[in-house]
C-alpha cells in the first residue's frame, strides 16, 4: 500500500495539489503553517470537514500547494483535493463523501464580460435623446 496519497481540487481560478502523508494530523499550505494561511476559522472548518466526515481526523499530515485565485476559492479546492486523495487511501470512504458533498466540483466561476456592455450582464445606461 502507498505511503503517500494525492488528489487534485479545483475551485472557482484556483488549483490546489494536496499530499496526504500517515501522521499528527498537521496541515501545511505553501510551506506555511495551516492557521498561518487561512485566517479565518469558517475557512478552516470547511478544509477539515473531509477528515471530520469519515472519522479520519488526526491521521494524516496534509501538504497542500495552491496556486490561482482567492483564500476562498483555494480553501474550495483544497477541501476537494483532500477528499479525492482519501479516497485514494479508502474505496470504502467515498459513500460517506458523496453523501456530504465533498466529492463534487464547484463548477461556479465569475462569467466572462461581453463587448458593449459594462459587465458580464450589466448594460450602459440607456438613453432615449
Amino acid at each position: 500500500m502507498a505511503t503517500q496519497y494525492y488528489g487534485t481540487g479545483r475551485r472557482k481560478t484556483s488549483t490546489a495539489r494536496v499530499f496526504l502523508r500517515p501522521g499528527s494530523g498537521a496541515i501545511n499550505v505553501n510551506t506555511r503553517s495551516f492557521d498561518a494561511y487561512f485566517s479565518t476559522e469558517a475557512l478552516r472548518t470547511l478544509i477539515r470537514r473531509p477528515f471530520a466526515a469519515t472519522e479520519t481526523t488526526g491521521q494524516f499530515d496534509v501538504l497542500a500547494t495552491v496556486a490561482g485565485g482567492g483564500v476562498s476559492g483555494q480553501a474550495g479546492a483544497v477541501r476537494l483535493g483532500i477528499a479525492r486523495a482519501l479516497v485514494q487511501y479508502n474505496l470504502e470512504l467515498r459513500k460517506r463523501l458523496k453523501a456530504g458533498g465533498l466529492l463534487t466540483r464547484d463548477a461556479r466561476a465569475k462569467e466572462r464580460k461581453k463587448y458593449g456592455m459594462a459587465g458580464a450582464r450589466k448594460r450602459f445606461q440607456f438613453s432615449k435623446r
